[in-house]
This record gives C-alpha cells, structure tokens and sequence, in this order.
C-alpha cells in the first residue's frame, strides 16, 4: 500500500474524520444527544460571554465533552469487537471511557458556572 503525503494526505484523512463524525452520529444516542445540546449552548455562549476569552472557554469546554464522548464511543467499540462476553477489564474500560464523559462534562458545567454566577 502506497503511503499518501502532502494533500492527498490531508484530504483522505479530513474524509476518514469525516466517515466517523457520521458513523458516531448514526450510531451513538449520547454523541446525538450531546451534539444536539449544541444548537443551544452555543448560541447562548455568544449571547452570555462578556468577551473573546469567555466565549472561547465557553465553547472550548462543550467541544471537549464531544471529543470525549467520540473517544469512549471508539473505545466501546474495540472492547466490543474483541468479544461480548462479560470480562472485569471490558468492563472497568467502558466504566472508565464513561467516567471520562462524566468529568467532560463536570468541567463545562463548572466552567459555565464560574463565568455566569462570579
């Protein structure tokens, strides 16, 4: 197989992101429901937000519970292919995949929080 460089490079590798945006989109109620929270915490960012720093904390702290939830989404997915028989490493992955979501969006609340109420 014949390694791309340059463009081509960028180019295959913008549509392999691209194929999992869709896959997760198809596939993962949680990535949905966290992405659809979206059309409005964005908007409200930009009416909320006192300045470019506000408003980049504010939308920076929501892209990292999306960037979260595709990492344990993927995660979920090799555990699962490796077998789906129940196994305490299977299961303390996902749980831990899961925590990791839980913390995501722990840190925007409170990012949220302390721009909003201080």
């Amino acid at each position: 197989m014949e390694k791309t460089t340059g463009l081509t490079h960028f180019i295959k590798s913008a549509g392999y992101s691209i194929q999992g945006l869709k896959s997760a989109i198809k596939h993962e109620v949680a990535f949905r429901h966290e992405l659809s929270a979206g059309i409005i915490l964005i908007p409200l960012a930009f009416y909320l937000a006192n300045d470019k720093f506000e408003l980049a904390l504010m939308i920076g702290s929501y892209l990292i519970v999306l960037i979260t939830e595709l990492l344990n989404s993927a995660l979920e997915s090799v555990v699962d292919r490796i077998g789906t028989e129940r196994h305490e490493l299977s299961g303390r992955a996902k749980d831990q995949g899961s925590a990791a979501v839980f913390v995501a969006i722990g840190n925007a609340l409170i990012i949220w929080l302390i721009l909003l109420c201080f």
